[in-house]
């Protein structure tokens, strides 16, 4: 299965897992709560769904790659006990808390969580002094002599054996203890993702075409070759602080990233054209209204291949004003529900002064985002969607300081007026990406017509979730319009045997 249903069906699992009855006890006993056993290839993103679920499910995320694990700080290390039995002294082996273990706990602790995930990557490629301990773990749900807490769910990632020659096969005994989940590498699901994340409109253009390159493995004379999900998003990364720095990337870049010669070599032609397409046609003025004749006339006789290009710088521009309104639009969501509780804890009889009231919130949302990151949950994406929220917040507590308005109802409206202004920020912001989709949709109209790179226009922003909700939020008539009259079975088909065809000429020279 894809990424994304391998991730509906963890959380599914887990939600069972959490369950409970009428008497508090967990639904489905710790003993057949199977452990989840995630496999498929590196780099397609199984440690970062599990970053993901953890955050959508609110629970404790601890994670750790077993590799970088002996069998002492999986297992603890051996001390001497003294213990009485039937009378009777004995000095008797015991181990001290397993690092992994004591992980657990830290984090309960620090989150305030008592439920969550502990992810062990990397578990078939142990050691063979370890192994013994993952069977333990992964039948037992322990490791030495102590257990993963109760309300912990254990999900553990491997790969299969053609990608990694340290992996060490299970056996019938532990698979039939454990919930295997396979999973493979898959373009259409990741490019939902590729949208959301902001991926390089290069690199997701390009591999619209070479679908094939995407992800691939081979093992030739000179060692292996290959591809992955994670190899292209570095190099998305890259891609952006070069362009910001004014640097050069060529081929040699590339492989740094894409560790497969032919690929990385495609890819660095490709990025030089899309870079002089980019110039050639001037895509910030078409979306400014401006539709020079020139660029209609060099379209018609350009290949299908700089057409999709086009297309593409198209796309990639749009994205980049859906998912600003999309972050726009969240931080003002937040800032509403911010101000609602600020003017609630004004109202108290026993309110301090307006300016401590709102410190005391920001400071409790700073708690909240902290215990969070604390708890395991990606960090990254964390202060991604807050920084702006907090920034315009410490804006505003700076203000009331300053101020030191007399009472509750002057705070407020100081700040609501502060407030007022970030909605006109986003009405703006939507107006100008309205108007800049119309803009685009004039050019396509004009370059193409209802032709297949229309189609690909429609098909691509109905991929993008960003720009469905902003298209859903503030209307596109033109867009249901050629969603009607284009996105039907046989215009389907023939964009992809297109497309096809072009990869195949495109591989054989």
């Amino acid at each position: 299965m894809n990424i994304k249903r391998a991730k509906d069906e963890i959380k599914h699992a887990i939600s069972a897992y959490l369950e409970k009855d009428e008497f508090g006890d967990y639904l489905i006993p710790a003993i057949r709560q199977r452990p989840i056993l995630l496999m498929g290839p590196p780099g397609i993103g199984k440690t970062q769904i599990m970053e993901q679920i953890a955050g959508e499910c609110d629970l404790a995320l601890v994670s750790y790659t077993i590799t970088h694990h002996t069998r002492q700080s999986a297992i603890g290390l051996p001390f001497i006990k003294e213990k009485e039995y039937a009378g009777k002294m004995y000095s008797v082996t015991e181990y001290t808390m397993s690092e992994i273990i004591a992980s657990v706990y830290d984090t309960m602790e620090a989150s305030g969580k008592k439920e969550g995930i502990l992810f062990i990557d990397e578990i078939n490629c142990v050691s063979e002094t370890l192994a013994p301990t993952m069977l333990q773990f992964l039948q037992c749900k322990s490791f030495g002599n102590q257990k993963v807490p109760q309300g912990w769910i254990i999900v553990a990632a491997g790969n299969p054996p053609e990608y990694n020659k340290s992996v060490r096969e299970f056996d019938v005994v532990t698979l039939d203890r454990v919930k295997v989940i396979n999973v493979e590498a898959d373009f259409p699901i990741w490019k939902e993702y590729a949208y959301q994340v902001g991926i390089h409109g290069s690199v997701i253009s390009y591999l619209d075409v070479y679908k094939d390159n995407f992800y691939c493995m081979e093992t030739t004379v000179d060692g292996k070759r290959f591809v992955t999900a994670r190899g292209w998003q570095d190099l998305s990364e890259m891609i952006y602080a070069y362009e910001k720095l004014e640097l050069p990337m060529d081929q040699d870049v590339m492989y740094q990233y894409l560790q497969h010669p032919r690929v990385a070599k495609d890819f660095a032609n490709y990025l030089e054209l899309y870079y002089k397409y980019q110039n050639d046609y001037q895509i910030d003025e078409i979306l400014q209204g401006t539709i020079r004749k020139g660029a209609l006339d060099k379209l018609k006789f350009a290949s299908f291949d700089e057409r999709l290009e086009v297309v593409g710088l198209l796309l990639a521009r749009m994205g980049e004003n859906f998912r600003e309104n999309a972050a726009k639009e969240s931080c003002t969501d937040r800032l509403f529900e911010f101000l609602k509780q600020f003017k609630k804890q004004l109202e108290r009889e026993d309110a301090v002064t307006p300016a401590q009231v709102f410190t005391d919130l920001l400071e409790c949302e700073k708690q909240t985002v902290s215990d969070r990151a604390a708890a395991g949950q990606n960090e990254k994406e964390l202060k991604m969607q807050y920084r702006r929220f907090f920034a315009i917040l410490e804006k505003y507590g700076k203000l009331l300081a300053d101020a030191k308005p007399a009472d509750g109802e002057d705070a407020f409206e100081l700040v609501r007026v502060e407030f007022e202004k970030e909605t006109e920020a986003l009405e703006e912001h939507t107006t100008l990406t309205s108007e800049q989709l119309e803009y685009a949709f004039d050019f396509m109209e004009a370059a193409f017509g209802e032709s297949q790179e229309m189609v690909v226009w429609i098909t691509e922003l109905a991929v993008n979730s960003d720009a469905m909700n902003f298209i859903e939020a503030n209307e596109c008539p033109r867009y249901y319009m050629y969603n009607k009259t284009l996105l039907f079975e046989d215009s389907q088909a023939d964009i992809h045997h297109a497309l096809e065809q072009i990869r195949e000429d495109m591989i054989n020279g």
